[in-house]
């Protein structure tokens, strides 16, 4: 057994010991019961997060509960950092991160958390950052004109290997003629697959744009394996998305990662750690806030006009 595994084993007899807040204590050791002065609606976020981090009484679900904790979090929740940080530190449900779990466990104990100063011992000398969820956005860009005088910098695509360059080449070609620039198009394709046409997830996102097999077949794609098929598919959803968000890049890869159901329902990019590195990623590589659209492929949507979400300049 790893030497920090055997820390962690320490720690949970240590909040053993000491009384944990809830029956899973064994699982992610608790300060106190939340207090009363805890504002109800962050109590309300912290009890559904703990429900579908454990699966009590809803479809046990991680990244939902992760989402939950961080939101509860950034409103000031020490609870919620522990228990976030916790998440990380055991690779529970999200991927294993020691850095952010010391970054968590850092602010939750500057918060009067009772384990989190000893959770963070138990890490050892790392050092890291919050998650992605717990830092803003970059601000609104007002009244941008599209793709006018802004400078993309250098071409974050000029070095890519011989394979991947035949994959450039096609979109170049391709994307065009679905109104999309093909930078923004090989920005999403490097946060997808980075260029693997052969790639599958565990969600059953599969080729170089990930096509789920319900956008695949929303968009008559026959062999989500075959580049252009794959592209036909990626690009039309895409084209999609622009016209729903009215051009707004942000939220149509925040969309395109998450689904359009997601972002309308918080009313911008959601708080996922996932999603929010991805429309970083993909504003990091594309370099510009909007997009040309045609309001003709469908309705916008009702948060269009009042969420204008920008891009960090250098």
């Amino acid at each position: 057994m790893a030497a920090r595994e055997c820390a962690v084993c320490t720690f949970v007899a240590f909040a053993l010991a000491g009384g944990a807040s809830h029956a899973a204590s064994a699982a992610s050791p608790s300060a106190a019961p939340t207090s009363s002065s805890t504002p109800p609606a962050i109590s309300e976020k912290l009890a559904r997060a703990m429900s579908y981090e454990h699966g009590e009484g809803v479809p046990k679900d991680p990244g939902i509960a992760a989402a939950l904790y961080c939101e509860a979090a950034v409103q000031g929740s020490a609870e919620a950092a522990f228990q976030l940080g916790w998440m990380y530190a055991n690779g529970r449900g999200i991927a294993h991160d020691d850095a952010t779990a010391a970054a968590l466990f850092e602010l939750a104990a500057s918060n009067g958390h009772v384990f989190a100063r000893t959770a963070r011992a138990h890490l050892g000398d790392v050092h890291g950052m919050l998650p992605d969820c717990m830092r803003p956005l970059p601000p609104p860009v007002a009244d941008a004109p599209l793709m006018a005088g802004i400078d993309a910098g250098p071409d974050p695509f000029a070095d890519l290997s011989p394979e991947k360059q035949k994959i450039r080449r096609i979109v170049d070609e391709v994307a065009p003629k679905y109104g999309i620039e093909p930078r923004l198009a090989l920005a999403v394709i490097a946060a997808e697959s980075n260029f693997n046409a052969a790639a599958r997830s565990v969600k059953d996102a599969r080729g170089l744009m990930q096509l789920i097999p319900g956008t695949a077949s929303r968009f008559n794609v026959r062999n989500p394996y075959n580049v252009r098929d794959n592209l036909k598919g990626g690009l039309s959803y895409l084209r999609w998305l622009l016209a729903y968000y009215q051009g707004q890049v942000a939220l149509a890869a925040a969309a395109y990662n998450a689904g359009e159901q997601t972002v309308d329902r918080y009313k911008g990019v959601p708080p996922y750690p996932e999603t929010r590195a991805y429309v970083r990623r993909v504003l990091d590589l594309f370099r510009r806030p909007d997009h040309p659209y045609d309001p003709s492929v469908t309705e916008p949507s009702a948060i269009a006009a009042t969420v204008r979400v920008g891009m960090q300049r250098d």
